[in-house]
């Protein structure tokens, strides 16, 4: 296990935001709540500006919170390292900060963030905010060509914050903001190269990398990239990116009339030599060889993955007045050279609560129930299968991490531990005798403690499956399996829905779906032990899958040989109904 200077790996996230709010004054705590907000956010809203919202899993500091400031960001929300955020955090930012001239998320393309950020908009629409979201995705790893679950928004992103945050500073309206954002998102590019993995807090390293190894095409959770080759030069390793960002199979094309700007990014571990040595290369062949124009040029640690020893590249296209938005002055502490002038400093210490926040819109929330009677049979049955499920969940925790660890961050069975112990701690509150508010709390419970795709995913699964619940009376969900498996169907298609993925992708549809068909033959407690079965060779059987849904479908196919944990959580879970049921 790999040494870090933290206290406790569960509480590192909590620490270092204490510490941003510590050391900058122009930076505060929204309080309860993982959110960096500008300490001046009121006055912003008073003058009737656009508010911009980023954020997403930790470990990529100095993103996102970092580039909260004056110019740029108005808040930045974290998860759990390398997690994306629970929605009611998100929605929480968003009350902080909407004000009538709208609030804008910029969102990097992964289904974790693009479900979480989602479900908080659609939310905040609903009681009369105005947000509107962009999705970043400027990965060039895999060609366009390529089936896979699009680009990934790499370090790319802070551009668009700065250009989109300045343009919102002087003034812009929500749909000019959002246009201008959804323009740079096409005009930019990032290509990256490791040296060495990283690992979360209390883990393991997530790859493997021999001394003459480097990865390349890697994104920023800690996931293996698409190709790994022999260690080269410095200006080899430029020319690799750079003709990779620019061939004709990908998405980003150069020509010598375009004035480029360029960042180059320490992935973390970086050695700040390394780093110049990459910035003056990176510079010289887009110049001497490309005949590019570089008119702006940026080094430093902008979008890490941990403790990552690596580079990326970022190319962006500058349109008309971006170099000047680039250009234009914010106290945003992560952006070089942020200089108020002589006489001011965005340093000086001041020590100050966290901020709290009336948010008017939101409804008080109403204090948990415990020991809430069962009268029911069914409700019993609710219960103990409940339990039986999160004690399975807790007790596959390292496996589920082991099968993550070769295909994405490693942490797929911590995460679902976090949401199954948040629902035993709740365990006494829950409505067992009617299964539909039962499952609404409980998809409420997941998506407030889970976090990250596989939260959003069953907090998803779990309101569907609730709503179709909720349309029958408590008899008749008891005594017909068919409720029950017509209600697993809405959930499933929800998750399609909105995660996007597809039976056959290497995603828990695997293993779900073919369950799902196999009550549907059968409801019964015989057909059930059908669809644990199916559910186990449904997930086996992604071994042998290439990846289409994911961070999965960016890693190299010939490091993915393990089954996909989350389909494997399908069937832990599913057996524990069963053997639940059996007692």
């Amino acid at each position: 296990m790999s040494k870090k200077l933290v206290n406790e790996p569960a509480h590192a996230v909590d620490d270092a935001l204490r510490g941003l709010s510590a050391v900058y004054p122009g930076l505060r705590l929204l309080e309860g709540h993982r959110v960096i907000v500008r300490s001046d956010i009121d006055a912003v809203k008073k003058e009737g500006k656009v508010t911009i919202l980023s954020g997403g899993g930790s470990g990529h500091e100095p993103a996102h919170a970092g580039f909260v400031g004056k110019g740029m960001l108005s808040a930045a929300i974290a998860g759990s390292v390398f997690t994306s955020p629970p929605p009611g955090d998100i929605l929480s930012a968003l009350k902080c900060i909407c004000g009538p001239a709208g609030s804008l998320m910029i969102v990097k393309n992964y289904t974790g963030d693009r479900l979480n950020f989602g479900i908080a908009a659609e939310n905040a629409k609903a009681e009369g905010m105005k947000v509107e979201m962009v999705i970043v995705g400027e990965d060039c790893a895999l060609p366009s060509n390529v089936a896979h679950a699009g680009r990934r928004g790499l370090c790319g992103t802070i551009l668009v914050h700065k250009i989109a945050g300045a343009l919102a500073d002087r003034g812009g309206t929500l749909e000019e903001v959002m246009a201008v954002a959804n323009a740079v998102v096409a005009n930019i590019a990032t290509m990256s190269v490791s040296l060495s993995p990283c690992s979360v807090p209390g883990q393991e390293p997530s790859f493997h990398l021999e001394q003459d190894e480097m990865e390349l095409g890697l994104g920023i959770h800690g996931e293996a990239g698409i190709n790994r080759a022999k260690l080269l030069p410095a200006n080899a390793v430029t020319k690799l990116l750079v003709d990779h960002m620019i061939s004709t199979d990908n998405y980003f094309t150069l020509s010598s009339d375009d004035e480029v700007g360029v960042v180059i990014n320490n992935l973390g571990g970086t050695s700040n030599l390394e780093l110049a040595v990459m910035a003056n290369d990176t510079i010289r062949y887009l110049v001497d060889v490309k005949g590019a124009k570089v008119v702006r040029a940026y080094m430093g640690s902008f979008m890490t993955s941990l403790e990552m020893a690596g580079v990326s590249v970022t190319l962006i296209k500058l349109a008309a007045q971006w170099a000047e938005y680039l250009d234009a002055p914010t106290t945003a502490p992560a952006w070089p050279n942020s200089s108020l002038g002589v006489g001011h400093s965005s340093h000086k210490r001041v020590d100050k609560p966290p901020l709290a926040v009336t948010l008017s819109s939101q409804t008080p929330s109403a204090p948990i129930q415990s020991d809430v009677p069962i009268s029911t049979p069914l409700g019993e049955v609710m219960k103990a299968c409940t339990e039986q499920v999160c004690k399975s969940l807790l007790a596959n925790e390292a496996r589920l991490n082991e099968l993550d660890r070769g295909s994405g961050d490693g942490d797929c069975g911590s995460t679902l531990k976090s949401g199954a112990q948040a629902v035993l701690d709740q365990l006494l509150s829950f409505h067992w005798d009617v299964p539909g508010d039962c499952l609404l709390a409980m998809s409420q419970c997941v998506g407030a403690h889970m976090g990250g795709t596989s939260g959003a995913i069953y907090s998803i699964f779990l309101t569907v499956v609730s709503n179709a619940l909720s349309q029958c009376n408590i008899s008749s969900a008891a005594a017909d399996g068919a409720v029950w498996t017509k209600a697993l169907r809405n959930g499933m298609e929800a998750i399609m829905r909105y995660g996007g993925a597809r039976l056959g992708d290497r995603t828990m549809l695997d293993a779900l779906s073919p369950a799902v068909a196999a009550l549907e033959q059968s409801s019964t407690l015989a057909g059930l032990k059908s669809a644990v079965e199916v559910a186990k060779q449904g997930a086996e059987d992604t071994r042998k899958m290439v990846a289409r849904s994911g961070r999965a479908s960016y890693v190299n196919a010939e490091l993915l040989t393990q089954p996909d944990p989350g389909a494997v959580a399908v069937g832990v879970w599913m057996e524990a109904v069963y053997c639940s049921l059996c007692k």
